[in-house]
Order: structure tokens, then sequence, then C-alpha cells
């Protein structure tokens, strides 16, 4: 009884000490952030408060239990658990200080360039560092754990590495999907394709690259849905991307009227509606005539922005404001179905009382046919 209530004692009071010194630690770190605000190094290692209590406490622990020659239970099971406790926390820890180093750096660049493309690349290639950094290093630690704590197995890993190069044609067959998304992954972020914060166009939807991990790409589209697709479909489908080479766009609006509008008309209002709308930034418009049918002929009005934001609220706007010009001013500009006959072609060559007098010959004409067909 007295040996556990000491032991109890002990491992208590070792948490205690590790968590008063954590505590320490964080508020030492929250005045150094406060003495450096040009920094925020010091206040994302905050984030690291609570796997270095739980190394410490860990290691504490383990060195207590050896130094007051404690004896809890089956001591060689509490060891494998602190050491593995201890292993998984030092991992953790490294991690959360490479993320805090990683996300301090990306923040002094963006305040250093004005080049978003610059900054949403290499925002790009650090996620994408610290997930390989986090596999990595799950991987070691799982190692590690596995040949420090279990001997037994070490003749299993040497038989293992042994047929390495069976088991290693055996996993690419199998894994062949999943590794190349892998190095799919690693080319799209150093290789400048796509970023996160582009605007892309993929399979017809129109969206914003929201994450980019090792396997997949999520894309926020307009509605708010998101749209995963694996990596590897970047590197081998062509997809629209609207940041590439900076965001200004242009946007084009397509209208099908009358022959008869008076497009130098709708041309001049065009310029005079852009020119009280902040989404158009000034470089270029233009209102031209691309295509003509037999009822109707083909409008483009095109018009420049900044973003693929402003570009769709700005062409939204212009088919809406032409609509409305043409159908208050010029109504019959806008397209209609013929439902009426074909008027009568006047014989320019007849003088005019001629030409009255051909239409009303024509005319009794008519209505002589339909005296006939309602008498028969």
């Amino acid at each position: 009884m007295d040996d556990v209530l000491r032991s109890l004692l002990v491992i208590g009071g070792t948490i205690a000490l590790t968590l008063v010194v954590g505590w320490g630690i964080d508020r030492a770190l929250r005045a150094a952030d406060r003495r450096h605000p040009d920094t925020r190094l010091w206040g994302l290692m905050r984030r690291c408060r609570v796997p270095l209590q739980i190394l410490l406490a860990s290691s504490a622990v383990s060195v207590a239990y050896e130094a007051f020659d404690l004896h809890v239970g089956r001591g060689d099971v509490l060891d494998s658990l602190l050491a593995t406790v201890a292993i998984a926390s030092a991992a953790w820890l490294t991690i959360r200080m490479a993320g805090a180093v990683a996300e301090n750096y990306l923040v002094r660049y963006e305040a250093r360039t004005q080049d978003q493309a610059r900054v949403r690349q290499f925002r790009t290639q650090l996620q994408m560092l610290r997930r390989v950094v986090t596999t990595v290093l799950a991987i070691v630690a799982a190692a590690v754990t596995i040949l420090l704590l279990f001997p037994s197995l070490r003749a299993l890993g040497a038989s293992m590495l042994a047929s390495a190069g069976v088991i290693g044609i055996i996993a690419g067959v199998a894994a062949q999907s999943m590794l190349g998304n892998l190095f799919s992954g690693l080319q799209v972020a150093f290789g400048d394709s796509v970023k996160i914060g582009d605007s892309v166009v993929v399979d017809g939807e129109w969206g914003v690259v929201e994450e980019i991990s090792l396997a997949f790409l999520t894309i926020r589209i307009w509605d708010d849905r998101r749209l995963t697709m694996p990596v590897s479909y970047f590197n081998s489908k062509p997809y629209e991307n609207w940041s590439r080479g900076g965001t200004e766009l242009t946007g084009t609006v397509f209208l099908y009227v009358d022959h008869a509008t008076p497009v130098p008309e709708l041309r001049k209002h065009l310029q005079e509606f852009l020119l009280g709308r902040k989404e158009w930034d000034g470089r270029l418009w233009g209102l031209v005539v691309t295509d003509t049918t037999p009822s109707a002929i083909q409008l483009r009005a095109a018009m420049s922005t900044k973003n693929p934001d402003d570009a769709w609220i700005l062409r939204c706007a212009v088919r809406e404001e032409l609509v409305a010009w043409l159908r208050d001013h010029h109504p019959y500009a806008l397209p209609r179905v013929a439902t009426s006959p074909a008027a009568v072609t006047p014989d320019h060559r007849l003088p005019h009382q001629q030409q009255h007098a051909r239409r009303h010959d024509v005319d009794g004409q008519r209505h002589h046919e339909r005296e006939n067909g309602r008498v028969h």
C-alpha cells in the first residue's frame, strides 16, 4: 500500500510540475509576443504548449520511475507506454514548431510583396511541404517505436528488408493510382500550374481552388459547393485557369437582336454605362456584330475587369442594361418570330400613283377570292 501511495505521489507531483513548467513557458511566449509585435513567431509558438507538456510529462514520469525505483504493476508495460507517448509527442511538437515557423515566414513574405500570384504559389508549396513532413514524421515515429519497444519484431524487419524487391514491386502495382496522385500533387505544388486561390473552370464548373493535398484538390464553386478531384486530373486533362498570368479578365456578353437594331447607338450607350461601373477597370471595351442569321444578328459586348468576380458581376449588369435599353427605346430591335404574311414588294420602277393602284388591285383581288370562298 505504501509503495502504491508513494508511486502515485511521485507520478502526480511530476505531472503537476510539468504542467506548471508548460504554463510558465506559455506565459513567457505571450510576453515575448507583446514585446515583438513585428513578428508572429512567438504567438504561433504557443500552439506547441500541449505537445510540449505531454512530452515533458512522459519523460519526467519515466525518469522518476527509474530514479525512485517505483513498482507499479508490470513495469515493462508502463515503460513501453511512456516511451510511445514520448515519441508521439516529440513528433507532434516538431510538426507544430515547423508549422509555426512556416506560417510566420509566409506572413512576412505577404507583407513584403504585392504579387498575389507569388503569394498563392508560396502558400501552396508550404502547405504541400507541411503535409509531406507530417507524413514522413508519422512514419518515422511509428517505425522507431516498433523497433525500440518491440525487439522481437527486429528479425521480422530484417526478413522484410531482404524481400524488399518483391514487396516493392507488388506495392507499386497495387498503389499505382495513389503514387501517381502523390507525385502529381508534388508536381502541381512546385510546377506553378495551379495554386490555392486560383479561379479555375473544370468540367464546366467555375470556382476557386481552396485546398491542395497529396492526393486530391478541392474547388469551392460559386454557389459554395465543393468539387473534389484527384490531383492527377490537372496533369492529364485541360482546364481553364483564369488567375494564371494575372487576375485581369475580359468578360463577354452575347445578344441576339433584330437586323434593324441601331448598333452605333447601342455601342454609345454601352460606353456610357461602363463609365459608371466600378467593376470596369477602363482597359478596353467594345461592341461588334459577330454573326448573322435569317432572323437576327449576334452582338458581342466585351469589357475588361480586374478579377473574375468583377467580370461575372459586370457581365450580368451589362446584359440586363442592354436588353432594358432596347426594350424602352427601340422595342422593334428585340428579336421576334414572324407569323404574319410577307409584305408585297413595291416595284420601284412604277410611279407612285401606279404603285398605289397596283396595291389597290391586289387588295381587291384578295377580297374577291375571300368572297368566292364563302359562296362555295
